[in-house]
């Protein structure tokens, strides 16, 4: 005897079924929506990040300063000290959050994303790059732009004439502002840290603006920049970032795959 439940069952077994067979690569989809994955990520940083006591840093005094001891942290902030490694756990977990939901396809994503930068901007000064002041507000601006775009009902798109001037402008943009904010507020002037930065800047304004557009084909650049960005901040010795960027690299190469070959999501499923 059919039932209603058993219709209800067949009518989910079937919407399942559609939906595996409605993308190419079901097992990278599921990677990309898995919250457990959110979930570990967060976990990394954050354990990564206390085992190498990164939360004892502070900025006090016109330095940066390690291995404060927990018990003198609020004193010291009371007395002006920036908790520069505390701070810099919080925004890479959330950093990171911005990122996979991002890679879901969600809103929230970009969200999260202008908070982050505002975090992130200040953080990088402090670690001694001086062009963040000059660099992030555009950052800032493009995290807006990409939010109200995706509100509007953004879709995945091919790679055109304008994806390609995207990626070259954002990296002649990228030297020409680090550059000029080395030049006029000092900070750390090696070469090889100013290429680095530059090289991570113009690929992110590249990034950022084909994220906002939706090109399937953004999360490429997203896979060189989290290369570039480990040997970053390896010189700034910034190890909430080194791990972050380290699960950021896998998850560019798995969304990469996904909004490649699978295309946009359906969120019914």
């Amino acid at each position: 005897m059919v039932t209603f439940k058993n219709l209800l069952s067949s009518r989910n077994s079937l919407k399942f079924c559609h939906t595996l067979k409605a993308v190419s690569y079901p097992l990278v989809r599921k990677l990309v929506l898995s919250t457990y994955l959110d979930l570990f990520g967060a976990a990394l940083v954050t354990l990564v990040c206390i085992y190498k006591k990164f939360h004892q840093t502070i900025f006090y005094e016109g330095k940066i300063q390690f291995g404060i001891p927990l018990d003198e942290l609020p004193g010291m902030i009371q007395q002006g000290a920036f908790p520069l490694g505390i701070l810099s756990m919080v925004g890479a977990i959330f950093s990171l959050l911005s990122t996979r939901l991002i890679g879901k396809q969600s809103n929230w994503g970009n969200f999260i994303g202008i908070i982050t930068t505002i975090n992130s901007g200040v953080l990088d000064f402090l670690f001694g790059n001086a062009s963040a002041v000059i660099t992030y507000p555009l950052t800032f601006l493009i995290s807006i732009f990409a939010f109200r775009n995706w509100s509007k009902g953004a879709r995945i798109r091919e790679r055109d004439i304008l994806y390609y001037l995207i990626i070259i402008g954002g990296i002649v943009i990228g030297f020409g502002l680090v550059y000029l904010g080395a030049y006029l507020f000092g900070g750390i002037t090696n070469p090889i840290f100013l290429m680095t930065v530059a090289v991570t800047f113009g690929l992110s304004i590249g990034g950022n603006i084909c994220t906002a557009l939706k090109y399937k084909e953004t999360w490429l650049s997203w896979v060189v920049y989290n290369i570039v960005q480990l040997v970053k901040n390896t010189i700034q010795l910034n190890i909430a970032n080194i791990v972050k960027y380290i699960f950021y690299l896998f998850n560019a190469a798995i969304t990469l795959v996904d909004w490649r070959f699978n295309g946009d999501r359906s969120f019914n499923d």
